[in-house]
């Protein structure tokens, strides 16, 4: 697929996205670890109100971006806007460690947010067209799991040892010299298929997306946390979410190049991809923020040391990424990975589900464990089928749509299973008190939040069984010789 890049080009341009995924990942997990320090350097006494900012500018950046990026991928190519989403981070990486106030801090993380929104996405992108001529479109999956999980174990831990040893300015300076690096061998080494032709940008299209989709995770982020779901602000953001959704749906219909094109939504592997991905994001939701904070409410395990439970889901993607290349071989098909992975994924949820105050956190162990295992299967197989059924010339919105939706489907996951969790604890106070209740009340508390807690993952569970119902649906594939390639069209593939 491409042409002018010699064997030893591609692999050095492999490390490259290799390393762009781990900034990446790194960085999602890595900042959580510090926050206390940074408070306490910055803003001791009133930075703690400041710190959910923090994290949002990142998140409601990125998603924002997402969607431009695609469609930027299929006008300009894909080198030149990977070059730019790696340039802005390592801008936002850099003015992050040199913050001098909080304010600094979350406008640069913004800066960031702008660059991640394609370290994640077009780097798919690239992925795909640096498949080589006969490889197969697995090949290299396991690499992949391997440096994600990877990432997700590291990250709370290099956060805590940098902030304990050297400063917490240096959880963000830790992406210069790898990203320094990426970006200059990239520059040098990557040479993509550029567009021949010259298509519109839908600009106001881009604009309307971005619109919903930060005005839909503010809706998350505040709901339930900085204002009540019934308060004015949470109404006004909601109904501001829901205008701009229409007027985007309403853009990709009349735009002559809409930047999310309904003709997409007619390839069942790409309109079943993008629905089970959401739900995916969704069910991630339950796993990752409800386990930690029952360890840490309900259990007493402070705040880093629960960021170590991860390290079996982890383990679980990165056993994925080790057999997933054997067992292509064997015959499985990204619809087979879908089905599997589903099924582990339910499992995983009905075992949590089981959660009580006094389980045993091995049986947290192997529930996380199984949760990687089934998501291991699940993302980067949804990938590579939305690559491999995409028009050519549409590669780089379909694939910068699939984290787009796994966004929003986080968002909506968050905002539902928030509500549901809250309505459902009948203890003392609210959820949100438990930390500060002692004796009989603590006790009733803990009682009260755990049986909630299991309701969420009970209905993360119907997430995953729906995944599972999406991923029958999926055409079987097809034998080689029904589904000729056309000259210079083979499918492109995805790490």
């Amino acid at each position: 697929m491409v042409r002018f890049m010699t064997d030893t080009q591609r692999k050095i341009g492999l490390i490259v996205c290799l390393i762009t995924i781990v900034l990446a990942v790194l960085d999602t997990q890595i900042v959580s670890a510090v926050t206390v320090p940074i408070v306490r350097d910055l803003d001791p006494d009133h930075g703690i109100g400041t710190i959910p900012w923090l994290v949002s500018a990142f998140s409601l950046a990125s998603a924002a971006m997402l969607p431009l990026y695609g469609r930027l991928c299929d006008v300009l190519g894909a080198k030149p806007v990977f070059l730019g989403a790696l340039g802005a981070f390592l801008t936002g990486s850099a003015l992050c460690g040199a913050a001098p106030s909080m304010g600094w801090l979350i406008a640069s993380r913004a800066v960031q947010g702008l660059g991640a929104g394609g370290l994640m996405s077009v780097t798919m992108v690239v992925l795909a067209q640096l498949k080589g001529p006969g490889e197969r479109p697995d090949k290299g999956a396991g690499t992949g799991g391997i440096v994600a999980g990877g990432g997700i174990a590291v990250g709370p831990w290099l956060g805590g040892f940098l902030a304990d040893h050297a400063s917490w300015r240096w959880a963000f300076y830790v992406n210069l010299p790898l990203g320094v690096a990426a970006l200059a061998t990239a520059v040098v080494v990557l040479k993509l298929p550029r567009q021949t032709t010259s298509r519109a940008i839908d600009f106001a299209g881009a604009a309307l997306a971005a619109a919903f989709s930060t005005t839909a995770l503010l809706v998350t982020e505040w709901g339930g946390r900085q204002y009540a779901w019934t308060s004015p602000q949470v109404i006004g953001v909601a109904l501001a979410s829901a205008g701009t959704l229409g007027l985007f749906l309403r853009r990709q219909f009349t735009a002559a190049e809409p930047i999310l094109p309904p003709a997409l939504f007619r390839i069942p592997e790409l309109r079943l991809g993008f629905a089970v991905q959401g739900l995916l994001g969704a069910a991630m939701t339950g796993a990752i923020y409800y386990v930690l904070v029952y360890l840490q409410l309900v259990r007493g395990i402070t705040s880093s040391s629960a960021g170590l439970y991860l390290i079996p889901m982890a383990t679980g993607i990165m056993a994925v990424g080790l057999a997933g290349g054997r067992l292509a071989e064997r015959g499985w098909s990204e619809r087979t990975f879908l089905i599997s992975g589903s099924v582990v994924g339910t499992t995983a949820f009905l075992l949590l589900a089981a959660t009580a105050a006094d389980t045993s956190l091995w049986q947290l162990r192997a529930a996380l464990l199984l949760v990687g295992l089934g998501f291991g299967q699940l993302l980067g197989q949804l990938i590579q089928l939305v690559q491999q059924a995409a028009p050519r010339h549409q590669l780089g919105v379909a694939t910068t749509s699939i984290r787009f939706f796994q966004t929003l489907g986080t968002a909506l996951g968050a905002a539902l299973f928030g509500a549901l969790l809250n309505r459902l604890y009948d203890g003392p106070g609210d959820a949100g008190s438990l930390a500060a209740l002692r004796g009989a009340d603590r006790a009733a508390g803990v009682r009260a939040y755990v049986s909630a807690m299991d309701t969420v993952f009970l209905c993360a569970a119907g997430l995953m069984g729906l995944c599972l119902l999406l991923a029958l649906l999926l055409p079987k594939p097809r034998p080689a010789q029904d589904s000729p390639a056309q000259p210079g069209e083979a499918a492109p593939a995805a790490l």
